[in-house]
């Protein structure tokens, strides 16, 4: 039974990582394309004789820029919370069973590292993708 249980811990390990896996790279390729789109409609919106439409259309896109990596990073802190406590339950395991000193205790803290560097490259993108549109639409004199 103790194997199976570790069996599943370890496969709920590794789902997890398969998710976070998917909500970063989704968010930064989300971001990387809205910056592209963004950046184009405010060259549009910039011109003088330019209708509210563009405004609109970057409002939007902004709105859901911030709501995906809003989203993103919830699913990160999840994910994050997941990991500890699968990782806790696998390492009472197997304390209990004296094979503990195979398992560095600093792993738990690298990995919370990991996703604050996951989660800043996502605000940092996310940032840009809202920024440097912003910056287009207002400073250029197309």
């Amino acid at each position: 039974m103790l194997g199976q249980a570790h069996d599943h811990i370890v496969s709920e390990l590794g789902e997890s990582s398969r998710t976070d896996t998917i909500f970063v790279l989704t968010s930064i390729v989300f971001n990387l394309i809205v910056l592209a789109i963004n950046s184009g409609v405010s060259l549009e919106a910039a011109r003088e004789d330019a209708a509210a439409t563009y405004d609109l259309i970057l409002a939007v896109f902004i709105a859901m820029t911030v709501l995906l990596n809003i989203i993103a990073v919830g699913a990160l802190v999840l994910g994050r919370r997941t990991r500890r406590v699968l990782l806790g339950g696998l390492v009472a395991m197997y304390r209990d069973n004296e094979v503990d000193k195979y398992y560095d205790p600093s792993l738990m803290s690298n990995y919370g590292v990991r996703y604050l560097l996951f989660a800043g490259v996502i605000a940092a993108l996310a940032v840009t993708a809202i920024i440097v549109p912003l910056i287009v639409r207002f400073t250029d004199s197309a």
